[in-house]
This record gives C-alpha cells, sequence and structure tokens, in this order.
C-alpha cells in the first residue's frame, strides 16, 4: 500500500524474525559471534537473555543459517514447553534419527549413538532452544543430564539456551546450581541507544530500496520520537515505523514527522519514556492551552469596577 508512495521495494519493518534485516549493533554482534563460537569450539554451554522484543529470535535465526553453511547439525526447538519424552522424541526428529521405542532409555542410547558418530567424523551437533525461559525444572535437569554426553576432550552436544530474563533466574536459582556451573558463555542483549535506533531505520529503509532517501522519510526529529517511545526495542520500532508508514501515506505526506509518530503511539498505548522531552513539551503544551482559555475567557468576561462588587448578605467585611 505505501511501498509505491515511498518507492520501497518491500516492507522495511515486518515482525518475522528476517536475517536480511539484522542490524548489527555491538551488543547483537557480541552475542552472535558468542553463539557462533561457543557451538563451533565446543564449549558445551551457551546462554543469551534479553527483555521482551530486544531481538534474540532474530539473533537465533542468524545462529541457525551459520549453522547450515557450516554444516552444522542441529536440533532447533521453538516452543519448549514439552515433558521429557516428547522433548527427547522432538531432538530425535529433528536430527533425523529412527526411533522403535518411545522409552527414555532407547531415546538417550539412540541419541548418544548419533553424537558419538558424528564425533568420530569431525562433526559437530548443537541443540537451540529458543523461548527457553518456558522450559520446566524437570527439563532444564534434563538438558543438564544432555551435557554429561562427552568425550574425554570435549561435549558431544553444544547446548544453546536463548530466553527472557526470566531464563537468568532459573539458572541462578539453588536448584540449578549444577546446570549454572557448566555454562560456559553468557551474554544479555540491551534496548537501542538514539544512535542505534538511527541506524536501525536507516538501514531497515536502505535494504527496502530507499538507499539515501531513508533520512527524508524517517527525519532526526521523527527518529528521536520513534527512540522515545519505543524506548529502544527493536520489536516495538517496527511496529511503530510500519503504522507511521501507513499513517504518512493516508495523510499523503513526503515525511514521516513525529506528529505522525506521536498519533500512532497513543494508539498503540505506548507512552514515552519518563526522560522524554515529547512527554515534557506535551505537558507544556496542555498547561499553555490552559491558561490561554482562562486569558480569553477573563477578556471577554463583562468588566467591573471595585465598586460593582458588594458583599453578599450576611457576608462580613473586615
Amino acid at each position: 500500500m505505501y511501498r509505491k508512495f515511498y518507492a520501497l521495494t518491500r516492507k522495511p519493518f515486518e515482525m518475522s524474525p528476517d536475517p536480511f534485516f539484522y542490524f548489527p549493533t555491538q551488543r547483537h554482534n557480541e552475542a552472535l559471534a558468542l553463539l557462533t563460537y561457543g557451538v563451533q569450539d565446543k564449549k558445551g554451554f551457551v546462554v543469551v537473555s534479553g527483555e521482551v522484543g530486544t531481538g534474540k529470535t532474530l539473533l537465533v535465526r542468524c545462529l541457525l543459517d551459520a549453522l547450515n553453511r557450516h554444516k552444522i547439525a542441529f536440533a532447533f526447538v521453538y516452543n519448549p514447553v514439552l515433558s521429557v519424552p516428547e522433548f527427547l522424541a522432538h531432538l530425535l526428529n529433528e536430527f533425523g534419527i529412527p526411533s522403535k521405542s518411545n522409552s527414555k532409555i532407547e531415546l538417550l542410547s539412540s541419541l548418544n549413538n548419533y553424537l558419538l558418530a558424528r564425533c568420530r567424523r569431525g562433526e559437530t551437533t548443537a541443540l537451540v532452544v529458543d523461548e527457553a525461559q518456558l522450559l520446566s525444572w524437570e527439563l532444564l535437569e534434563e538438558i543438564r543430564l544432555l551435557t554429561n554426553l562427552e568425550t574425554s576432550q570435549f561435549k558431544l552436544l553444544q547446548i544453546v539456551l536463548v530466553g527472557q530474563p526470566e531464563l537468568e533466574e532459573k539458572l541462578d536459582s539453588q536448584e540449578l546450581r549444577q546446570l549454572k556451573q557448566r555454562v560456559a558463555m553468557r551474554c544479555r542483549l540491551k534496548p537501542l541507544d538514539l544512535e542505534e535506533v538511527r541506524g536501525y531505520i536507516q538501514r531497515r529503509l536502505g535494504l527496502a530500496g530507499a538507499d539515501s532517501r531513508a533520512a527524508t522519510i524517517f527525519p532526526e526529529e521523527a527518529i528521536q520520537a520513534v527512540h522515545q517511545y519505543s524506548r529502544g526495542i527493536p520489536r516495538l520500532i517496527n511496529t511503530i515505523c510500519e503504522n507511521a508508514l501507513i499513517s504518512g501515506y493516508s495523510k499523503q505526506a513526503e515525511q514521516v514527522t513525529p506528529a505522525i509518530v506521536q498519533e500512532v503511539a497513543i494508539d498503540l498505548r505506548l507512552e514515552a519514556s519518563p526522560s522524554s522531552p515529547i512527554s515534557k513539551s506535551d505537558n507544556a503544551e496542555q498547561l499553555w492551552e490552559v491558561l490561554a482559555q482562562m486569558i480569553k475567557q477573563w477578556d471577554e468576561s463583562p468588566k467591573k469596577s471595585t465598586q460593582d462588587f458588594k458583599p453578599e448578605s450576611g457576608a462580613q467585611t473586615g
């Protein structure tokens, strides 16, 4: 709808985690390097956490692409709300291991034989779990036990857990202290700062065909507004920018203005960050409007001299 108006070849702010639009902030690059190195160098256990919408799933997609390029076999768990037998059956299915029995002993034996065979060929195998904060305590313990599958030199299965901060809380608990000690590498994603938000928006517009016009479509003031309402969360940046482009198209506005961003944010029930100059300016604007109305009403009201004011019946004057 708006692509032709803004001369874009594709939608720049889709919600799906497309590695094509990966924006390499320093923190995200560090996390991706940590994940890739942790698997390739057979570190055993790697954990990445971050708040909702900070780009964890996109990071996982980039990791899976890298594993495919390096011909590393992996099992991907995107919904970890599973029982232990379901989890093991899913692993074997992902690895393409035939299973004649549903017993835990048989499943683990088949998995171990598969991992040993790959190890003898010098091949690496990984388990990647997204939304890992949803893993039950029982399943987390089962994953810890999978790290016992090892040779004298390294782990047979490289495990990557990616999840929200609740995952960190679980790993820091007394009950999982054995699992925590096996975590070789750990990283946490953070929201983007203003400079990163600017680069994020311009890169996505550029990849979508805007090229040098990216700064024209979203000028600096609009980018600041997006940063303030999104608080640097990539998912919210996408939502605000997508809706802002639609709104801009409906208004036939060649530029997305701060007013458009604010209108969209209000519709999405988003509030500017507490230190936001937008929220402060809005409050000041509303105050001036009230004062202006009071002054106008005062000016339009009939003028009376002090002699016209008489005390009401029963009132006493000093």
